[in-house]
């Protein structure tokens, strides 16, 4: 029996940069990260990115972690920290149109496959956010709650987060009724009592139930094609089943109600 690949050796003074560290020092690298942000929001783009951190700059990047945890200006210092001192890095910005005919899991994988097909360096390794993504260009591994414990994730999800939270307050310009600046499109109770109020907008998923009721009771159209098979009585969202049409929308995981 021929014995397999030597195992990675982690190191837990290394914190998040173990894992990345330990598949660079077998020869695996160079290693990006990849991750997304508004897979639970029912309005806005989903947006994709990966990332290629520098070996031996987690001194240069101290408070790295899970964009999520961070305030709103750590976000942003950070954003401009890793785009400067990234090694490569791509974003993917998916549209609702997109979402609505293909399905908000769909794109994600989609959209993780162009983020690392769009790096100038091609990976020796991948290491994704919870699950596993095929059709990769290179060997991938998911990591659970990522993010938080891999820094080449970690960053990817501050570069797709502070995009798209960048957007979201683009659209809040175009469309001030509904918050977008605070929620960023997300189901929070202040985002239904406006889509209650003033229907749906041409920027809400109306592949989601909770947009499509809306829309429903307003007596309006979606503004692009929706797939049937997106559109159907149960809509998936992030692996679960939503609720079917007149019913209230399940509720998004606690750390997917990314606020600002």
């Amino acid at each position: 029996m021929e014995p397999g690949p030597p195992r990675p050796v982690l190191r837990r003074e290394s914190g998040n940069w173990a894992l990345q560290s330990a598949l660079d020092r077998r020869g695996l690298g160079p290693v990006a990260g990849v991750d997304e942000a508004g897979r639970g929001a029912c309005a806005g783009p989903l947006v994709v990115a990966s990332c290629v951190l520098r070996p031996g700059d987690s001194a240069r990047l101290e408070g790295l972690t899970d964009s999520k945890l961070m305030t709103a200006a750590a976000r942003e210092k950070m954003y401009d920290l890793v785009v400067r001192r990234a090694l490569d890095y791509a974003i993917v910005v998916i549209p609702v149109e997109e979402v609505d005919v293909k399905g908000v899991h769909v794109c994600n994988i989609e959209g993780m496959r162009r983020a690392i097909a769009r790096l100038r360096t091609h990976p020796g390794y991948v290491l994704v956010d919870g699950f596993r993504v095929p059709g990769l260009t290179a060997p991938s591994m998911p990591v659970i709650k990522g993010d938080q414990a891999v820094a080449c994730v970690a960053a990817a999800s501050v570069l797709a987060k502070v995009t798209r939270d960048r957007m979201m307050a683009d659209l809040h310009e175009e469309f001030p009724q509904y918050g977008f600046d605070e929620h960023k499109g997300y189901c929070t109770g202040s985002h239904s009592a406006a889509l209650t109020v003033h229907g749906p907008s041409s920027a809400h998923r109306w592949s989601f139930v909770n947009v499509a009721s809306a829309g429903m009771a307003h007596g309006l159209r979606a503004p692009h094609p929706v797939a049937l098979s997106v559109a159907a009585a149960a809509v998936v969202q992030n692996g679960r089943v939503g609720s079917l049409p007149g019913q209230a929308p399940t509720p998004v995981d606690q750390e997917e109600r990314e606020t600002a």
